[in-house]
């Protein structure tokens, strides 16, 4: 693997660029446009949101040597040492906070730094304790949005962010539980506590179901807090919304045989949000 796959791989770039996208986000919605002056602020979160990726497989070494779908990352397969992994860490987090800082101010950065401390501080020794981790652990998705519009000059205490926030905390949970259903077993096998020790896979999916039902709910909420005002994107939405339902409700009433299929929902959560994003940014660009 070359040294860039490995470095991508550490900082795991999918969940990375996401938290960048949300950061893109709150700083659209506040300042209504696409603007240069984002692109210091969003790459100095993009560099902290790295570094806590990257703390958290150093922090998990022994449990991703486990199972199958994590061994092959760098530090569990031996590709990067832990030495290697801390001095990266510390440089992403030292240039992410200054760049940052000097950016977006000292709110942002503390926002920036709460994420990362949620994160690795809480959430992550959280799972080693109780299946249900990813309850409180679901708020680190609500704090980038946050970041982007403190960046662009908005108040954390305005309700077009707050709800946008919560929409962000509702569909990290479904999210998460998808890939419960996929890969209990496997992180069961790392000691880890999971719902499919405790839960049929039946129940499990309906579990999900009713998440996911609760998180398209909280979408639709969007355009009654103003975070979209236009009626075409307002309808854009909430169509988004109820796609997400109806493209759910089989996963509801699949039998158990077909669980497998998860993967189809994962991607349907995923492009959800995509398009919420994308209808958010339009409306607030228009």
């Amino acid at each position: 693997m070359s040294r860039l796959k490995i470095f991508l791989s550490l900082i795991k770039i999918k969940i990375t660029f996401a938290v960048t996208l949300t950061t893109m986000l709150g700083y659209v919605m506040y300042a209504g446009n696409f603007s240069v002056k984002m692109l210091l602020p969003i790459f100095g979160l993009f560099l902290i949101a790295a570094a806590s990726a990257a703390l958290n497989q150093f922090q998990e070494i022994e449990i991703d040597k486990k199972m199958d779908r994590t061994a092959n990352r760098p530090l569990p397969s031996g590709q990067l040492s832990p030495r290697s992994a801390l001095l990266i860490i510390l440089l992403l987090v030292f240039s992410g906070s200054v760049i940052l800082y000097l950016s977006a101010g000292f709110l942002s950065l503390q926002i920036g730094i709460l994420a990362l401390i949620w994160y690795n501080g809480i959430y992550t020794p959280l799972k080693r304790k109780t299946a249900f981790a990813v309850v409180p652990g679901s708020v680190i998705g609500a704090l980038p949005p946050l970041v982007g519009w403190v960046a662009a000059g908005g108040s954390i205490t305005n309700p077009e962010i707050i709800i946008i926030s919560f929409f962000m905390f509702m569909w990290q949970i479904p999210h998460f539980w998808l890939l419960v259903i996929k890969h209990g077993n496997e992180y069961s096998k790392a000691g880890l506590p999971t719902l499919t020790d405790m839960y049929s896979t039946e129940l499990l999916k309906k579990i999900t179901f009713l998440w996911t039902l609760a998180t398209a709910v909280s979408a639709m909420f969007l355009p009654m807090y103003h975070a979209v005002s236009n009626r075409f994107m307002s309808a854009f939405v909430v169509l988004a919304s109820l796609w997400l339902i109806v493209s759910f409700r089989r996963l509801f009433f699949t039998d158990e045989e077909k669980y497998f299929a998860v993967k189809k929902y994962f991607i349907f959560i995923n492009v959800f949000l995509l398009l919420i994003i994308i209808g958010i940014s339009v409306d607030s660009i228009l």
